[in-house]
């Protein structure tokens, strides 16, 4: 089979559903009260405290740490994801909350049948899919075997040691005025990492909403990382979750996996770093 895009357009949906392959996943963060309230029809609802992410103390792995692998694979067998289920998922935010953060997730164990719905929850329902609030019942799955995250990680200390370096770039995808120190809704400082430089997220995204081109976001990378290898470009947000959009963005580009630094700034501005404010 030919590898799958990571984007899947809204009016392939009805195609589709008919596939009992098919898994769909809401993963609106923080939405779960508008997921018992309307969600597109088959979906179940994947927390990204619960299901997502392994949340301790924040100067130790961020605001949305990774679970252990072993961890995530039970959490896809509740789901009722096995090696062959092809996953469809989505969020109400553009991929921005967690459907970026979960493709990646399932990316990184080694299942390729996973694509995000370009335009999220909105664009679905205007293009015509149904809903409803029915809570979802999973199907019954066998354990999912996985042993480790496979995609490239980054950690504080490597970020620390390269983030001034020829020949490095660390991007931080937060919008403009967070990564200038000009408002900080959610961490405890504002500000951003020293040498770290501002591609917010949004830019992925045309004005309505949808992920641009690949040609262009090929294009608009490209640019950016001006021939700096793969392996020495890290991307960061605040908690690890936004990051995952860029990360996704980078992929439908056809561009190599840049490194994902999980605790992001959520980690950096608890650990005494050195940070540039306003």
């Amino acid at each position: 089979m030919s590898k799958l895009p990571p984007i899947i357009h809204p009016a392939a949906l009805a195609s589709l559903k008919a596939n009992n392959d098919i898994i769909i996943i809401d993963a609106s963060a923080g939405s779960k009260a508008r997921y018992l309230e309307q969600h597109l029809a088959g979906a179940l609802f994947a927390d990204v405290n619960e299901d997502l992410a392994n949340i301790g103390d924040f100067a130790k792995g961020g605001r949305h740490p990774l679970p252990d692998v072993k961890q995530f694979a039970q959490v896809l067998q509740k789901f009722g994801i096995s090696k062959n289920s092809h996953v469809i998922v989505y969020d109400d935010k553009n991929g921005g909350n967690a459907a970026a953060r979960l493709w990646w997730m399932l990316r990184a164990i080694g299942h390729e049948k996973v694509q995000v719905i370009d335009g999220g929850f909105q664009a679905a329902v205007k293009a015509g899919f149904p809903t409803t609030n029915k809570v979802e019942t999973p199907r019954t799955a066998d354990a999912y075997e996985a042993d480790a995250w496979t995609l490239p990680l980054s950690d504080m200390a490597e970020v620390e040691a390269v983030v001034k370096t020829a020949g490095h770039l660390v991007i931080d995808v937060r919008d403009a005025n967070r990564y200038a120190g000009l408002t900080e809704p959610i961490d405890t400082l504002a500000g951003h990492i020293p040498g770290a430089v501002n591609i917010p997220f949004t830019e992925n995204l045309d004005a309505e909403g949808f992920f641009l081109p690949p040609e262009k976001l090929k294009a608009k990378y490209s640019k950016a990382l001006a021939n700096i290898k793969s392996e020495n470009v890290i991307v960061h947000c605040g908690s690890g979750i936004t990051a995952c959009h860029t990360l996704l963005a980078l992929d439908y580009a056809g561009l190599p996996m840049a490194k994902l630094y999980v605790g992001s700034w959520s980690e950096w501005s608890r650990n005494n770093k050195e940070m540039v404010f306003k």
